[in-house]
């Protein structure tokens, strides 16, 4: 495949230097990063990783660096530094592919920008917006709906039954750390990432295993918005460096991962034009002075209509890849904009977006999940106008022990959906709603 944005770098770059991205995180996310630098300036990214996964493993376009200690933000730090003495002739720019990750980076700006471009916001917006208190107070203030929540302290011991801390909920409750990068760093039997909780008694079960596994910070739980996969949406916004919200690719999720530790990344997304109930969300972006990309996790409330926003990711979502499909590549915002100082060009700033579909699941489990017959047929049909694309299946790679993985991958996940999200689940929390005033095409 032939770079798209080359003459970019060509017109830009200083004489006998050149791009290097390092992007801490070899999971999807961090691939499709690297993919995304690779199909616009035909550059191979170093993906920094704690250990070598099939992801990224024999893969053509990143040179992998595997430290074991990378989640510590000293080792992370050194290892970048390391990178940038290695590369004297480099223009690095430090990406992450999770919350904890894009922390280490922002934190340790000062050490890591005489090197690198590091297309963050600051510690303190960084801190407003991942903070779930300070997200509900932004939601309120610019007409969001938000889900009911109470969060939970557990930096010295769980709340007692008595307390009546939460009886301002209904059950059952979603339940998941405010600190990511602190849960990332326990582990306890049956840890899942997200946790469904049917009662109070089954929660403060959950928070004192939680807590004696050694999470010390807070613990967020809200109301359950009822209904299947089919209600989630995903976004990505991109802010320019200056402030100016420049573009959306907005998704309709049609399914998402069930297993304990990926439960609420995208699995099949299909992109269309955001509805004005994304509006809000633009003037938040704004207000707050945000820059970089900004991904909101979403759903739509069967028994009110309304789009529900429960958190803000401040970075490219895991599926970022559903938004190079669907025309803008973001690693040109980022090269253009943040190393560059470049305005964007007419055709990148709301220009028009492909529908496409978006997967890292194979036919089978896209037949059998997408239940809704019109969002199936239009499935069928942008498949067989080559409009889909998947994660993982890349043209360029041409390892056979790669194709192998991908191969094994696909099979594993036919596994896992029967195991963790059955149909008879499916077809239970689509009963759930049947009758409500949801705008299922929505």
């Amino acid at each position: 495949m032939r770079p798209t944005h080359a003459q970019l770098l060509a017109d830009h770059l200083p004489a006998g230097r050149r791009l290097l991205p390092v992007i801490l995180g070899g999971d999807i996310g961090g691939y499709s990063l690297a993919r995304a630098f690779h199909e616009a300036f035909g550059v191979k990214s170093i993906i920094v990783s704690v250990a070598l996964g099939g992801t990224v493993a024999r893969s053509a376009i990143v040179t992998n660096e595997v430290t074991p200690q990378m989640d510590t933000p000293q080792v992370a730090v050194e290892t970048l530094q390391r990178i940038a003495a290695e590369n004297p002739d480099a223009e690095l720019i430090a990406l992450a592919s999770a919350d904890w990750l894009v922390r280490i980076l922002v934190e340790h700006r000062a050490e890591l920008e005489p090197r690198y471009v590091v297309p963050y916001v600051d510690t303190a917006l960084l801190d407003r917006v991942t903070s779930k208190e300070s997200f509900a107070e932004l939601c309120a203030e610019y007409g969001l709906a938000h889900p009911r929540t109470v969060v939970v302290d557990l930096a010295s011991s769980v709340p007692d039954a008595a307390a009546g801390l939460f009886s301002s909920l209904t059950f059952p409750v979603v339940a998941k750390a405010a600190d990511s990068g602190s849960f990332h760093a326990i582990s306890y039997a049956g840890k899942e990432k997200v946790a469904s909780v049917g009662s109070e008694e089954e929660l403060l079960a959950l928070l004192a295993v939680v807590y004696g596994a050694g999470y010390r910070d807070s613990f967020i739980v809200q109301d359950l918005i009822p209904g299947d996969d089919a209600g989630l949406r995903i976004c990505n916004t991109y802010v320019s460096s200056a402030g100016e919200v420049q573009w959306t690719v907005y998704g309709h999720v049609l399914l998402q991962e069930h297993t304990p530790s990926t439960v609420g990344n995208s699995s099949i997304v299909l992109t269309g034009p955001a509805p004005v109930d994304m509006e809000p969300f633009m003037r938040l972006l704004a207000g707050i002075g945000w820059k970089g990309f900004a991904s909101p996790d979403m759903k739509v409330d069967p028994r009110t209509g309304e789009l529900v926003f429960f958190e803000l990711n401040p970075r490219l979502s895991r599926s970022n890849y559903f938004v190079t499909g669907a025309g803008p590549n973001p690693a040109v915002a980022y090269v253009r904009d943040w190393m560059f100082g470049l305005p964007a060009t007419e055709d990148e700033v709301g220009g028009p977006q492909r529908q496409h579909v978006f997967t890292v699941v194979p036919r089978w489990i896209m037949s059998r999940y997408v239940i809704d017959a019109d969002l199936r047929a239009l499935v069928r049909k942008l498949r067989r106008e080559g409009r889909m694309n998947h994660a993982l299946w890349n043209p360029v790679e041409r390892n056979p022990r790669r194709w192998f993985y991908v191969h094994a991958h696909q099979i594993n996940q036919v596994r896992k959906y029967r195991q963790w999200y059955p149909k008879s689940v499916q077809a239970a929390e689509r009963k759930s709603i049947e009758g409500m005033p949801w705008p299922r095409g929505r």
